[in-house]
């Protein structure tokens, strides 16, 4: 699955869409000041603008090709275990892939992991967007302290294209 994005020109929301949407959006913006962010992770992104909107289309429109199964979106990298793990994985059905696979997919459905990659998702946003707006870190307490109602009270004063992009983040 492709990873949202969100654009914000200066405090205004541009665009939210595929990669390939936002880009042309970006591009179709100008000179602008615009930041993407990854709706995913909350994190800063790049997107290469140039040449057109054909040339951005063909860039953002195919999936990402890597190492691994990239029809399946797999992608080889190194775990450095103990012995003991290792035997511990093989003799699981499916084999070791298969078994950290689905250890992963357990823990990441867990109420309070999906809970705290929201609150980071959405304090990433902030800190690269609002980081140093008045009440900054009074409303990033607020959000790790799963405060929603002070939460949403320190962003209120801020433009509402930016509070409501956090609270969707930490909230959904």
């Amino acid at each position: 699955m492709t990873d949202t994005l969100t654009a914000f020109s200066g405090v205004a929301h541009l665009k939210t869409g595929t990669p390939e949407d936002v880009a042309l959006a970006v591009a179709r913006a100008g000179d602008a000041r615009v930041l993407v962010f990854s709706d995913a992770t909350g994190r800063q992104t790049d997107l290469d603008v140039s040449g057109g909107a054909e040339a951005i289309r063909a860039r953002y429109a195919g999936e990402p090709r890597g190492r691994g199964r990239p029809k399946l979106g797999v992608t080889a990298r190194e775990v450095t275990l103990l012995p003991r793990h290792w035997d511990w994985l093989n003799d699981q059905p499916g084999g070791a892939s298969a078994a950290l696979r689905r250890l992963i997919d357990a823990a990441r459905k867990a109420p309070e992991a999906e809970m705290r990659s929201r609150r980071d998702t959405a304090y990433r946003f902030l800190a690269a967007i609002a980081g140093d707006y008045p009440g900054f870190e009074e409303a990033s307490r607020a959000l790790y302290a799963g405060d929603r109602a002070g939460f949403e009270a320190r962003l209120a004063p801020w433009p509402a294209d930016i509070a409501g992009h956090a609270l969707k983040l930490a909230y959904g």
